[in-house]
């Protein structure tokens, strides 16, 4: 579907073999998806390609998405585009009120380290619990015109030392640490796939007990 459909997310990028695995549950369900950036730049007529992909491989979804530029000229049945930006809280905020919570979301947008952080936290929340979280192209985290580092791997600044930091919190009932008080994030991400310029968030209750330690201590 990605070659007939002429977008680079495989070919170009290798990120659907991921997608057939995660997504497949998904495959007939009336879900609502999101993905972030439409393509074609500022060309009104360019673009889309991904948008119609999604449609053909779920055929009961509603598809969403919003660009920088005006590509309301692409939209078609099941696909709707809006236009504004990835860090503006406000826009999103009116976004996700118009679509309601998406089980899918995508973010294919600027690729820049902060807006790739930003929309997580402000996004994220407004997922559908059970859903999925999706950051393509992340070898950005690694180029400095985009915010990233090659040098300062770990550093909370860029995509994937963000994403790295997150790691330890689904261990949180494990943590030695009287009183800790767990975050959004700790309570509601499940699982994280890394892969080659691609990052997979699930959503869900990560509430499970630890099998020895007792509000964040060790047992006396």
């Amino acid at each position: 579907m990605a070659l007939i459909h002429k977008t680079d997310k495989f070919g170009y990028h290798f990120y659907t073999p991921h997608y057939q695995e995660h997504f497949k549950k998904f495959k007939y369900k009336k879900i609502k998806m999101l993905e972030i950036g439409v393509g074609g730049y500022k060309n009104p007529y360019l673009g889309g390609n991904s948008l119609r992909m999604w449609k053909s491989y779920f055929p009961l979804a509603k598809i969403f998405s919003f660009d920088i530029y005006d590509k309301s000229f692409l939209q078609e049945r099941r696909i709707n585009i809006f236009k504004g930006s990835q860090i503006d809280e406000a826009f999103l905020d009116e976004l996700m009120q118009n679509v309601g919570e998406p089980t899918i979301i995508i973010d294919d947008g600027s690729h820049i380290n902060n807006h790739v952080i930003k929309t997580f936290e402000i996004l994220f929340p407004k997922l559908k619990l059970g859903g999925i979280y999706v950051v393509e192209d992340i070898q950005t985290s690694y180029w400095e015109e985009k915010g990233g580092s090659s040098l300062e791997l770990n550093s909370s600044q860029t995509i994937m030392g963000y994403f790295k930091g997150l790691i330890d919190g689904l261990n949180h009932k494990e943590f030695n640490n009287p009183g800790y008080d767990p975050n959004y994030f700790d309570l509601n991400i499940i699982s994280m796939h890394f892969y080659h310029n691609l990052i997979v968030i699930y959503k869900g209750l990560n509430n499970e007990p630890s099998n020895f330690m007792v509000n964040n201590e060790k047992p006396q």
